[in-house]
């Protein structure tokens, strides 16, 4: 049986394959793991409107063909038409998006063929997103329930 990938790139190795390499091959796959989790990439998507596709290589730990593994994701660029930006299908993970662009025009952010979320032509905010395997989700914490205590407010009391 041969290696698999996840849909992350991650090599899934069979058993008793890769004699001599699986030093070298799990400490590529430990470094696309702290990507995914920790990883930081800005991305420009400078120019007028377009769709920017990220991707994942599979085996490949590098930022710039693996943009959609980072952890975080700063979008750049001066652009002078509304953005799309999309990362595969089949991801489930979470994102940290900032919309670093420079232009008054709106960056969706989305799986390819699903739905996502979209900056406003003046927001240049940061959004914590999730990716469900068909589209992305915004994590709003007006959503969360759940109630803060005041106690727990007092020493911190703005």
């Amino acid at each position: 049986m041969a290696s698999t990938y996840t849909p992350l790139g991650i090599e899934k190795m069979a058993t008793g394959e890769n004699a001599g390499t699986w030093g070298t091959k799990t400490n590529t796959n430990l470094g696309m793991v702290q990507s995914a989790i920790a990883g930081y990439v800005e991305k420009s998507i400078a120019g007028s409107a377009q769709t920017t596709a990220l991707t994942i290589t599979d085996g490949d730990n590098t930022e710039s063909t693996s943009v959609a593994r980072q952890m975080v994701i700063k979008l750049t660029g001066t652009i002078t038409g509304n953005q799309i930006v999309t990362v595969p299908t089949g991801i489930e993970k979470t994102y940290i998006v900032q919309n670093g662009t420079v232009g008054a025009f709106t960056v969706e952010f989305k799986q390819a063929g699903g739905t996502g979320t979209t900056f406003s032509a003046t927001d240049k905010s940061i959004k914590i997103v999730f990716a469900d395997g068909t589209n992305i989700n915004t994590v709003d914490l007006d959503t969360l329930s759940g109630q803060i205590a005041t106690a727990q407010l007092e020493d911190l009391a703005v």
